[in-house]
């Protein structure tokens, strides 16, 4: 579920300080609770996922497609493709960093105080590379909330349950 920019904004976080030049673009409660100490579990799950095996296939063939551009226009490494690397590991704080020839980006996760336990959230912030990167990010947003965010919310709440059995 999208979350208002608040639910991150109003955070002690610690990418604040890191991030100051980058655009909050997406806020998303993840489909996780538990215990304080379950918060590595989360960021394994989390950063392990591999979009282009989603369980929606709509989603995976946009991976593909997104991962075949990039090749053929030279946008991404051919390295690191579309892989994040951590920046930062926290108690309830964790952050990896993508950068390719569009846009500079960081996925964030947080582990925040809800109810009787916590419950995972996603912050994306991005500083798009130029106006091929502000019409880059306008031009998949439509894509990542309806099609791409909604699977892997999905395919993280399957995990997350698969995992707390073990």
């Amino acid at each position: 579920m999208r979350l208002p920019d608040s639910a991150h904004t109003s955070r002690p976080w610690r990418i604040h300080e890191i991030a100051r030049d980058f655009r909050l673009e997406d806020v998303w409660a993840l489909p996780a609770t538990g215990r304080r100490e379950d918060f590595p579990r989360l960021v394994r799950l989390m950063s392990g996922q591999d979009p282009a095996r989603s369980s929606s296939r709509l989603a995976s063939a946009l991976w593909a497609i997104r991962l075949r551009l990039g090749r053929l226009l030279g946008w991404d490494d051919r390295e690191q493709a579309l892989a994040f690397s951590p920046l930062y590991e926290f108690d309830d704080e964790y952050a990896a960093q993508i950068v390719n020839r569009t846009m500079h980006g960081i996925l964030h996760l947080g582990w925040v105080p809800s109810g009787d336990g916590y419950r995972g959230q996603m912050a994306v912030l991005v500083k798009p590379n130029g106006c091929f990167g502000e019409l880059y990010m306008a031009a998949i947003r439509p894509f990542r909330h309806l099609i791409v965010y909604p699977a892997m919310m999905r395919d993280g709440e399957r995990l997350w349950r698969e995992t707390a059995a073990s």
